[in-house]
């Protein structure tokens, strides 16, 4: 057997085993990044990611009763925010309802999370959310600070409830549903399982 023929083996076999390692990670890229957007299923957040996570600004923001919302407020726990009329119609009572009973349903993780309600005006029915939903935190959001938080949020004035880190980055959002869902605790149970932090 000649050493010419011997070499041309022994290359084409290099370029098959470079070929079979290397062709699935091309394949792979090109479906993820270049193949019309195809991704694989099964993508396990349930509401809308914000990507990038936005950071909020840090403003202090008036309660109801004058007292300060610190900034610090939006560090070191995980917070579920909704933001609408401070008169709470039913839409902003079923997403109250639908924050109190998901922090409820973490058991032991229920201390990690915080419930904040960012009234936009006509604040507040005070006799109903004391009565209802004890521990949730009220600002009003009808000033300049207010505007200058929610302007990170988007389509706020839709009733949707958020999802803010606990470095303070809004970096989820569950738009509003006709239904109670579980779609909030299983995203919220994920989070808190997958961090380290708040």
């Amino acid at each position: 057997m000649n050493m010419p023929a011997q070499q041309g083996r022994r290359r084409s076999q290099i370029w098959i085993l470079v070929a079979v390692f290397f062709a699935p990670l091309a394949l792979a890229f090109l479906l993820y990044y270049g193949g019309g957007g195809w991704r694989p299923p099964g993508s396990t957040n349930r509401g809308e990611l914000i990507s990038p996570a936005r950071p909020l600004p840090s403003v202090e923001l008036p309660t109801p009763s004058g007292a300060p919302l610190p900034a610090s407020t939006w560090h070191g726990k995980w917070t579920l925010v909704y933001v609408g009329d401070g008169r709470c119609d039913d839409r902003c009572r079923a997403a109250l309802i639908l924050m109190r009973q998901t922090r409820l349903a973490l058991n032991t993780d229920m201390a990690r999370v915080q419930r904040v309600f960012l009234a936009t005006g006509n604040c507040c029915d005070l006799t109903y959310l004391a009565a209802e939903h004890p521990g949730l935190a009220v600002a009003r959001a009808d000033n300049e600070p207010g505007a200058a938080l929610l302007a990170a949020f988007p389509d706020a004035a839709e009733g949707s409830i958020y999802i803010v880190d606990p470095l303070g980055n809004l970096m989820m959002r569950h738009a509003p549903t006709a239904a109670p869902s579980k779609d909030l605790l299983e995203d919220l149970r994920k989070l808190l399982k997958l961090s380290h932090i708040g």
